[in-house]
């Protein structure tokens, strides 16, 4: 009989259907059912000796929320006879309820060695600690994963030992991960921990893509992608990461129709064996990025998020560099646009949503000292002042990790004029939030462009990590960069690499704020309100999470 090996993920909800993710032991029939009797059925599918399914529940209630167990062959494996949690449920709340959505990124979710935490309490694990002990309180409507859900290049001691016994560590690459199977068991070391694996049983999820999802400084530059291609183990590295992407996260950001519409999905559930219909679409997202798009678009009631890809979409030749490639930033202008067009009166009721969230897991505006840096490097990345700075640049590049939108100039003020007219004008959300990571700190920040002020409130979100750490020299870095010497060196710098001022100016508002932490952004009617909590340690050995900043976006 079939076991539940990890899951249940409730990950799409709206006020009729949802999806639940599960991985079992074997093939089998799995099944969800509520308590108020929607239910649903899926057959697993296999991937690399693995067994999964993703089970569409149709017929919930508007506003209501129903528990809910997981059958395999009509055997109850979930919730465990023992478990010390309340019963996972499918929440399904109208648009009088208001949005909680919480954020955050980089969450490295290598078990604690005897019992003490070397990075600090995890803020997610904290965070679903708070929930179980009351579970009538406010709790999110949704959690956005930002990347680095998982870290290939950085195992735990545990894994290092798991993947020593399977092959020599002295052959490239190493101690870090190498194909699917290893992929596996980095989603097990993460969701297995049991306060994360019931509150992403509870709260539905959405997730992107970073860099330590496949490797650290993933699709720097054409020249660094031409020296990973020429190793004997990136390519099985970067298919096997782009596989377990789609089958652990990708797969539940979709919604049932556009399950329905995929022909990979079909393909997969359709033969005994799915590894082989996979493995040609990963390769063919390597070999033609822009045949695959890893971006997606959720409404929740008047709230719309668009997800982005700013890791596998880029376009990397230094004579047309961009974050996104053409197709994909046509895609996201049209999921920013559609129904605005419609919008012929100055009312707030017929604009297309109220609030827009822009997910990115890299952030938009960066200290004024970082992006300056990163603006001056891809201009001698260019050629600007001849080969051997090209040179330079390059090495500077990967040393510092120069690839956010900034080292992209073109794209970063693409995407600030796409902001400011989508901000702009009838039809104007209250609030455009782009939400980013990444950078292990948290901070806000809010545009202004010259000669015009959009009508919505403007601003960069970014909250990271939620469980990693940060030398004291990087804080002290991140501190300067936004200091007023800082900016004064910044244009300096600028000026040398003969760069553009950039469309858009800005200024922090809120941070630095290091720590494991958490962002929620509350959306009710046109008010948004920001809550920062930081996950802290009592002396008595709980952990809590402690407000650090609540402030209203609009």
């Amino acid at each position: 009989m079939a076991g539940l090996r990890l899951g249940p993920l409730l990950r799409y909800a709206d006020g009729s259907c949802a999806t639940v993710w599960v991985e079992t032991s074997g093939p089998c029939t799995a099944e969800v059912r509520c308590a108020d009797g929607a239910r649903g059925t899926a057959r697993t599918f296999r991937i690399a000796g693995h067994h999964y399914a993703l089970v569409p529940v149709g017929g919930l209630t508007p506003g209501t929320a129903t528990e809910y167990e997981v059958l395999l062959d009509g055997a109850s494996v979930w919730p465990p006879a023992d478990s010390r949690f309340p019963p996972s449920v499918i929440a399904t709340p109208t648009d009088d309820d208001g949005m909680r959505v919480a954020f955050g990124s980089c969450r490295w979710a290598a078990p604690p060695a005897g019992g003490k935490d070397s990075v600090g309490p995890d803020a997610l694990d904290t965070l679903s600690a708070r929930v179980a002990a009351d579970p009538e309180r406010a709790r999110p409507d949704v959690l956005l994963l930002l990347g680095d859900q998982v870290y290939a290049d950085e195992v735990s001691d545990a894994t290092r030992h798991w993947l020593a016994g399977r092959r020599d560590l002295d052959r490239p690459p190493g101690d870090q991960i190498a194909d699917y199977e290893e992929y596996t068991r980095l989603y097990y070391e993460s969701w297995l921990d049991p306060e994360v694996r019931w509150l992403l049983s509870t709260v539905p999820s959405c997730m992107i893509f970073d860099d330590h999802d496949v490797i650290d400084d993933w699709n720097t530059s054409a020249a660094w992608l031409a020296d990973m291609r020429a190793t004997d183990w990136w390519q099985e590295r970067l298919l096997s990461g782009l596989m377990s992407y789609w089958v652990y996260q990708q797969l539940g950001n979709l919604s049932p129709d556009e399950l329905t519409a995929d022909p990979l999905y079909a393909a997969v559930r359709e033969t005994p064996d799915g590894t082989d219909a996979l493995r040609a679409f990963a390769a063919r997202a390597d070999s033609d990025p822009a045949s695959v798009r890893w971006s997606y678009r959720r409404d929740f009631g008047r709230t719309r998020l668009l997800m982005v890809d700013s890791r596998a979409a880029r376009v990397l030749d230094e004579d047309r560099r961009t974050m996104l490639d053409p197709g994909e930033a046509a895609w996201l202008r049209e999921q920013i646009l559609e129904g605005r067009d419609d919008s012929d009166s100055d009312s707030d009721s017929d604009s297309a949503y109220d609030h827009l969230l822009i997910g990115t897991s890299l952030p938009w505006l960066l200290p004024h000292l970082v992006h300056d840096v990163e603006a001056w490097n891809a201009a001698m990345c260019g050629g600007e002042r001849g080969e051997r700075w090209a040179r330079r640049g390059e090495w500077i590049r990967r040393g510092a990790d120069l690839e956010h939108w900034a080292a992209f100039p073109s794209s970063f003020d693409a995407l600030g004029d796409l902001i400011a007219e989508a901000g702009t004008g009838p039809g104007a959300p209250a609030t455009v939030s782009v939400l980013s990571g990444d950078v292990h700190h948290a901070y806000v920040a809010e545009p202004s462009w010259a000669g015009r002020a959009p009508d919505a409130r403007v601003a960069q979100l970014t909250c990271s990590p939620v469980h990693n750490s940060v030398p004291l020299s990087i804080r002290l870095g991140f501190r300067f960069g936004w200091s007023a010497p800082a900016r004064a060196l910044g244009r300096r710098i600028a000026r040398h690499g003969r760069c553009a001022p950039p469309a858009v100016s800005w200024r922090r508002t809120g941070g630095p704020w290091f720590g494991n932490q958490i962002m929620t952004l509350t959306l009710r009617g046109r008010s948004a309100r920001l809550r920062l909590e930081q996950a802290r340690a009592n002396r008595d050995g709980t952990n809590v999470l402690r407000m650090i900043t609540d402030r209203e976006l609009a």
